[in-house]
């Protein structure tokens, strides 16, 4: 009983980060962006960042997609904000392997993004869960810092 209640929860935030999606929009300060799809389901998304003294300051992100696709940007923007560019990508390792089945190493730095840990046992949506944080990844290794267009391959 203990479990259900459980996973009904996170279902529930899930789902209000998917219908009311935190830093959702555009910034008027971007100093890096990406733009990425996932051609196997459709899912796009876009990532801006306003990027200062290595500190994530701002980010915002719009696309069209899946709950899970969208409510994964919504978490990542809440955990992301205010960290280094190192803190952000190291928790975007987190979240990969976290969405794979292992343990994260920061947990607690994931916030709401945890509740995505279910994705592990439905390997198809593992991409859905992952695109933003690819995205981001990309955007903080682009070296001009101006973003690229760019695509989610099935095979990463």
């Amino acid at each position: 009983m203990a479990l259900t209640k459980l996973n009904q929860l996170y279902r529930a935030v899930i789902v209000d980060h998917s219908k009311n999606p935190r830093r959702r929009g555009t910034l008027d300060n971007t100093t890096a962006q990406i733009d990425m799809k996932n051609p196997t389901c459709g899912d796009v998304i876009q990532i801006q960042l306003e990027i200062e003294n290595d500190i994530i300051k701002d980010v915002r992100f719009d696309g069209s997609g899946c709950t899970i696709s969208l409510a994964s940007a919504s978490m990542m923007t809440d955990a992301i904000l205010g960290k280094t560019l190192e803190e952000a990508l190291c928790l975007s390792e987190d979240f990969s392997g976290l969405v794979q089945g292992k343990d994260p190493e920061n947990e607690d730095d994931l916030g709401d993004a945890v509740m995505l840990s279910g994705v592990a046992k439905f390997p198809a949506r593992i991409k859905c869960a992952t695109l933003p944080w690819k995205a981001l990844e990309k955007a903080l290794s682009d070296k001009d810092g101006t973003g690229f267009d760019s695509q989610l391959k099935h095979d990463d």
